[in-house]
C-alpha cells in the first residue's frame, strides 16, 4: 500500500473516532507486522488485523466509537 494511502485511512479513522483497538490491528496487518501476543488481542484488533492483511480500507466504519 502507497503511504499516502495509509496515511490518509488512517487519518480518517481517527477523526472518526474509531477504537484504538482497531486502528491498530488495521497498521499491524497492512504493515504485514507479527500481531499482537493471543492475551492482548481484542475482537476489535483481530477484525482490523484481518482488514489490514486484507487492504480493507472501509472496514473501520462497524468500530466507530460514539
Amino acid at each position: 500500500m502507497e503511504k499516502p494511502v495509509y496515511h490518509a485511512t488512517l487519518k480518517k479513522m481517527q477523526e472518526s473516532g474509531v477504537s484504538p483497538q482497531y486502528a491498530h490491528g488495521w497498521a499491524t496487518g497492512v504493515l504485514d507486522n507479527t500481531p499482537l501476543e493471543e492475551q492482548r488481542v481484542t475482537e476489535a484488533y483481530t477484525a482490523g488485523y484481518e482488514d489490514g492483511q486484507n487492504a480493507v480500507l472501509d472496514g473501520y466504519a462497524s468500530w466507530i466509537e460514539n
